[in-house]
């Protein structure tokens, strides 16, 4: 692929765009991101909140601690914690820096300053409205489709922004286009492929050594200490400690981490933590094991990161279908490219990966989250191996369709359409517990 092209400059820009630093679960900390962004607009502290959240937001932030909260859990105490300690020019790294005494006024807001929160349903699967008053003054932000889309402000009766939003979850839509982002339809697996065979390593270094860094970083944490479930440290103890089952334990340890608390940041994908984690950890650890250069771990990422990245744009942020599903499937894809597969074998790999675990449902973010991922990564290893003993699923096998970019629109409608009624289900299911 040439480096002057437009597909090289959208795929290189993709990269940018989705693998940037978060510290906790995305959706709190777009909460504590919208609330420190209108704590700055207002000007002072509130004495009222009110909070509007999609049902989907409402998922994923009701069982995840909050990090830098002293071990709090939801939408208030994100909220919370954006007022008192947020610094909005840091975006999902908002609550990065936040000191002891703060974390006792989060505590102290919560008990003196009241806060409401409602459901919202304005056809937006992400949708996230804080509104904070102080006597007659008022701010209000709302962040639509994407974790740091600030689409509104207003401050008392001025309206400081107000962009057209586009609603990206239309049926009609197979990979819907966000707003300020680069296109992901022109993503394919073969020129996927192509890019990272011919990238030049300077246009991904910066955000691939970064992943490498700060996944790995929590990944080791994981398994040092006791998170969540210990899904990473079971795996390990119970299964052994070659190479498939390390890439396993290991992306799911980061997730034990991440979901119970962890203060280290992560590099996300498709603007989700635990799925950068799960497409990024697995070929680490596979690229050490096998003692490959830096340059071919670099090119398998790039790989492994697009490729996640093209599976969930035609499902979308947020969805009923789990996200580490995809990023399982695509880790399986770059560790069959560090083992010198070529397009084909990784065509294979995520047919019969995706064949294996689409079935996972979302049902928040939370402890459980780990399994799902080794899980995930478990058949994304699979699906090369099948593929290296010349098995396959075949066009025709249930949702598996000839054609690979085929089988991905098939993911996508099931993802983004056909579990709408069990996205509902769940958030039901959780809200009445």
């Amino acid at each position: 692929m040439k480096s002057k092209s437009v597909l090289y400059q959208a795929y290189a820009q993709i990269l940018k765009e989705e693998l940037i630093p978060a510290m906790g679960c995305t959706e709190p900390i777009a909460i504590a991101y919208a609330a420190a962004k209108a704590r700055d607009v207002l000007g002072e502290m509130p004495d009222q909140v009110k909070i509007g959240v999609s049902n989907n937001i409402i998922k994923n932030v009701k069982s995840v601690i909050v990090p830098n909260t002293g071990g709090m859990k939801g939408i208030e105490s994100a909220a919370a914690a954006g007022i008192v300690a947020g610094k909005a020019d840091k975006a999902l790294e908002v609550i990065c820096e936040v000191t002891d005494r703060q974390k006792e006024q989060m505590h102290e807001f919560l008990g003196t300053v009241p806060v409401h929160i409602e459901a919202i349903d304005n056809g937006f699967i992400f949708d996230l409205l804080i509104a904070l008053y102080s006597g007659p003054e008022c701010a209000i932000v709302r962040i639509v489709n994407y974790h740091t889309n600030i689409v509104y402000i207003q401050k008392n009766d001025e309206i400081l922004l107000d962009t057209v939003i586009q609603q990206n979850n239309s049926c009609a839509n197979e990979n819907p286009a966000e707003s300020g982002l680069t296109d992901k339809s022109l993503l394919t697996i073969e020129e996927i492929y192509d890019f990272a065979n011919t990238c030049d390593l300077v246009d991904v270094r910066d955000v691939i050594e970064r992943q490498i860094e700060y996944n790995t970083n929590i990944s080791d944490e994981g398994l040092r200490h006791a998170y969540g479930a210990n899904i990473g440290s079971t795996m390990l103890k119970f299964y052994g400690d070659n190479v498939r089952n390390r890439a396993i334990a290991r992306a799911a340890a980061g997730s034990d981490a991440r979901m119970s608390g962890c203060e280290l940041p992560v590099v996300i994908n498709s603007g989700s933590g635990n799925q950068g984690i799960t497409v990024s950890v697995p070929v680490i650890e596979y690229a050490r094991s096998m003692n490959v250069s830096e340059e071919r771990l670099y090119r398998a990422l790039a790989l492994s990161n697009l490729i996640a990245i093209h599976e969930k744009a035609g499902i979308g942020r947020l969805s009923a279908y789990c996200g580490a599903v995809s990023a399982g499937c695509a880790a399986g894809c770059g560790i069959a490219y560090l083992s010198g597969g070529d397009c084909k074998a990784i065509e294979h790999t995520l047919v019969n990966a995706l064949a294996i675990v689409s079935g996972i449902i979302c049902d928040g973010a939370k402890p459980s989250c780990a399994a799902k991922i080794a899980s995930s990564v478990e058949a994304g290893i699979l699906g090369y191996h099948m593929y290296l003993n010349g098995q396959e699923f075949k066009g025709g096998d249930g949702i598996v369709t000839k054609g690979v970019e085929n089988t991905i629109r098939n993911i996508g409608r099931l993802g983004r359409d056909g579990m709408r009624e069990t996205d509902k289900e769940i958030v039901s299911i959780m809200m009445n517990q």
